[in-house]
């Protein structure tokens, strides 16, 4: 085996006569080879990166697991249900719980002079993780909410600020509607932007104090608790784990507790992202079957070029299967150079997109300004895994011509 990869090797890197049509051959492999990987580095890097994204977005709105009133489930109007400091604690206690914090909602409406919108309050109290707002604010500083008194102020999205042109400092009227209507006057303390269109034209955040006094709740009612994760990866184990504690109980109301995870909340957006594998795994296969069958006409090239030389092995004993495996080998090299300059024009491209962000999109279409890209070194490792054999083993038939060259004709070939 040594002495047919010796013999692979010394062909590979004997140039010979520069006229000839294997040279080029082997080039173009090569780049066929390094295409290919390229193309599929930054189009796994771009997927996952839009994925977690997007994934990012949709838990900031509601972490990971939501704890609710079952009725909640199905109703229009948000029930409340009891959240004592005693079961945050319990439910902070749980394997690869991060965090643990209540929201109230509340529907109405926001109206200026000249305009209207409907919308969700979010009510959040000082537990609140501000990290997702704070890094999607566009204007503003976000305020410290509480659950015990009203800020009267509000954080509303950039599509609602503009909607209504209403700017940081501005005063506007929410009204509820239920028995009778009721009003608050509220300022408009900060501005985010995540271009989520659903989310942003949706929700507004104030404290949990006003949502709860506009649903007439006790303070301890709430609309559900909200926990996040350490590990996204375990959330069905996690989420196993919190329903024994959580489901078919009930609250001194007689409420019942339920829990979802933000997947099934938000089913049509996660199935979306799951469609986005499959155009992944096209483009591997469109990119190893471009470099395989580029490599299967390089080798053919090759194979024939160099009848003369197979025909001088076979003479002097070599079985077909030896003269096989030394173009396979060849082949083998040819491959490995074209992966190692495909992955690094792939990581190139990726990694200036990741710092420079040269490539941008329409928000309100990919609900990103720029596209978005995740090197993960396990999906690079996969790839290089995958292609190397995949590419070989398409070039097993094609080497099977060797067998079909006769000692005596190819010796006498020019």
């Amino acid at each position: 085996m040594n002495h047919l990869l010796f013999i692979a090797r010394r062909l590979y890197g004997h140039e010979g006569d520069t006229k000839r049509v294997s040279r080029p051959a082997v080039w173009i492999a090569t780049a066929g080879i390094a295409v290919g990987m390229a193309v599929m580095i930054v189009s796994i890097c771009v997927v996952a990166g839009f994925k977690r994204e997007i994934r990012s977005k949709i838990i900031g709105f509601g972490s990971h697991i939501q704890v609710m009133n079952y009725e909640s489930m199905y109703a229009l109007q948000p029930k409340p249900v009891v959240v004592s400091d005693s079961l945050m604690k319990q439910w902070a206690n749980i394997s690869n719980v991060r965090h643990v914090q209540r929201y109230a909602l509340k529907p109405g409406m926001l109206k200026t002079e000249n305009e209207f919108k409907g919308i969700q309050f979010r009510g959040i109290g000082p537990e609140y993780d501000e990290t997702f707002l704070k890094k999607n604010l566009t204007d503003g500083v976000v305020p410290i909410f509480s659950d015990t008194v009203s800020s009267n102020r509000i954080v509303i999205s950039h599509a609602i600020a503009q909607e209504l042109h209403l700017n940081v400092g501005d005063k506007v009227y929410a009204y509820f509607f239920e028995n009778t209507v009721r009003a608050r006057r509220f300022t408009v303390a900060a501005i985010y932007r995540t271009n989520l269109t659903d989310f942003d034209n949706t929700f507004v955040f104030t404290d949990l104090y006003t949502c709860n006094r506009l649903n007439d709740w006790t303070p301890e009612q709430v609309s559900g608790v909200e926990i996040q994760l350490h590990d996204f990866s375990m959330i069905d184990e996690t989420a196993a784990s919190l329903a024994r504690h959580v489901n078919r109980q009930t609250d001194p109301y007689g409420a019942t507790y339920t829990s979802a995870t933000i997947m099934e909340l938000n089913k049509p957006l996660f199935g979306w992202l799951d469609l986005l594998d499959t155009n992944i795994w096209v483009i591997l296969i469109l990119m190893i079957g471009l470099a395989g069958f580029t490599m299967m006409s390089g080798l053919l090239i090759i194979i024939l070029e160099r009848t003369n030389f197979i025909g001088i092995m076979k003479a002097l004993g070599a079985t077909n299967t030896s003269v096989r495996r030394i173009f396979l080998f060849f082949a083998v090299f040819i491959i490995g150079k074209g992966m190692i300059i495909g992955n690094i024009i792939g990581l190139a491209i990726v990694g200036a997109q990741a710092v420079f962000g040269w490539v941008h999109l329409d928000p309100s279409t990919y609900y990103v300004e720029t596209v978005p890209v995740w090197i993960n070194p396990w999906y690079i490792v996969f790839i290089n895994i995958l292609v190397l054999p995949l590419s070989v083993l398409m070039l097993i038939v094609p080497s099977f011509l060797v067998s079909n060259i006769h000692p005596v004709k190819a010796i006498r070939f020019e």
